[in-house]
């Protein structure tokens, strides 16, 4: 028993440092589009061959990151939150993006779960995504509508206006090399590139002014 729960402990301590290890590697590398199961695993010490042991694919290691980070996102954002009361629809949605740019990894995962990841892994794996994603967005819209003026109807709206504008902004806002070097040659192109979290910003208050003008709103708690 004690051979195989210590054998449990240390697939669940490597599993951790690939997983720490790809997230330095997509920080280095400019993106989780740059990453590699081989480069994840050299980097962990590991060989190559040996990470199936840990992930089947290189789509179950990143979705794993990507449901983590919902988890994040949610410590983040409640704690951001705690004790708050009687937020404007603004502050509310500068809230929201603040606490998305603080999560890099999770900002870029963004678009290619929906893309690739939850749909090129076991049904057994995506099904537990989709249940703790879930829960954490949740608990992320019972806390903004807990702290704030609007809705949990419009909570929900601006929720999903912040996911969808994230993914993109994102990625546009971390150009690849070439194009980089196009903007640095045609600098009216690059300015989406200059100013994530203002742009993100001032995207969400627009939305989440909207909607309280639309009269999703709710006395204050």
């Amino acid at each position: 028993m004690q051979s195989r729960a210590r054998s449990a402990e240390a697939k669940r301590s490597r599993a951790e440092d690939l997983l720490n290890a790809a997230r330095s590697l997509a920080a280095d590398l400019g993106g989780v589009r740059h990453l590699t199961l081989a480069a994840a695993a050299r980097a962990a010490g590991l060989h190559p061959s040996a990470i199936r042991r840990y992930f089947d694919s290189r789509e179950e290691l990143l979705l794993e990151l990507a449901e983590r980070g919902w988890e994040q996102w949610r410590e983040t954002l409640t704690a951001r939150l705690a004790g708050v009361r009687d937020l404007t629809p603004a502050d509310t949605a500068a809230a929201v993006a603040a606490t998305l740019t603080a999560q890099p990894l999770f900002c870029d995962l963004l678009i290619h779960v929906p893309l690739s990841l939850e749909g090129d892994v076991g049904t057994d794996r995506a099904y537990r995504y989709k249940t703790n994603a879930s829960a954490a967005h949740d608990a992320i819209i019972d806390a903004l509508t807990a702290s704030g003026t609007m809705s949990a109807d419009a909570v929900r709206d601006l929720t999903t206006v912040a996911l969808g504008q994230t993914a993109y902004l994102w990625q546009v806002s971390h150009p690849t090399p070439t194009l980089a070097e196009l903007y640095t040659r045609h600098p009216r192109w690059g300015h989406f590139a200059a100013d994530f979290e203002p742009r993100l910003t001032r995207l969400l208050q627009a939305t989440a002014t909207g909607l309280a003008a639309g009269g999703a709103t709710t006395e204050a708690m």
